[in-house]
């Protein structure tokens, strides 16, 4: 996998999938750019080039233990020093669930994509922290703590995931309330599964950016991004730019 060093010298890994117009994908809390894959390959078959990062504190990226490398807003920072690296000036982008709030960020921060793509998330972690990321937050000092998991507990859960508990909290601190949703100029699609019930807010989401657009796909929280209707969506928004 390729690497690039971030705005404060970490490594950050990333893959790439296909040729074309690129398109750069952000993956959820826990997860890796791995769980892009199986949409990249339908997008790249539509003749996009697809650039799935690991996020900081994430799979092949740097996870480190202390805290003063988890400063407010990193995770724009360094979806930042990514475009940079790579020189992209033209490119589209989307995130699911955490990731769909790294893209928010970027906009707000100036970032100016052709079209972007925020799924699997609602307006009301995007504004501020939810008890699912005092959940998650538990789960980890659980983890860290070496309390007793138990089956099908949030802190099981997160165990099998196999992330590193201690970066994974670290990340959690990051995050930074987006303000000014209705000064963001971007075509942006807000994707949600049907039966995503702890993200029921997506609809609000839409409707607070200038050009959002909403639409549901069949599934959960953790089934809607592997759809098939959701990829098919993608597709058919950004062949619009």
């Amino acid at each position: 996998m390729p690497h690039f060093r971030s705005h404060d010298g970490w490594d950050l890994a990333y893959r790439e999938v296909g040729e074309g117009r690129p398109l750069v994908l952000f993956h959820g809390f826990t997860g890796t750019g791995r769980d892009w894959l199986g949409p990249a390959a339908s997008l790249a078959a539509h003749g996009h080039r697809v650039i799935l990062p690991d996020l900081r504190g994430h799979g092949e990226s740097a996870r480190p233990h202390d805290p003063a490398a988890y400063p407010p807003d990193v995770l724009a920072d360094d979806g930042l020093a990514l475009l940079a690296h790579l020189g992209l000036d033209d490119y589209d982008l989307g995130g699911y669930s955490y990731g769909g709030r790294v893209v928010l960020r970027l906009l707000a921060r100036g970032a100016r994509p052709g079209r972007a793509v925020v799924a699997g998330q609602g307006l009301d972690a995007v504004q501020r922290a939810t008890p699912r990321t005092s959940g998650y937050h538990r789960a980890l000092t659980a983890l860290i703590d070496g309390e007793p998991v138990e089956p099908g507990s949030p802190a099981y859960w997160l165990r099998q995931a196999g992330g590193d508990p201690v970066a994974l909290r670290h990340v959690l601190g990051t995050h930074v309330p987006t303000d000014g949703l209705d000064r963001i100029p971007t075509p942006t699609l807000v994707l949600v599964g049907t039966e995503d019930d702890g993200h029921a807010t997506a609809d609000a989401l839409a409707a607070a950016l200038p050009d959002g657009r909403f639409e549901r796909v069949p599934g959960t929280h953790f089934t809607a991004m592997s759809s098939p209707e959701l990829t098919a969506a993608m597709v058919a928004f950004l062949a619009q730019a």
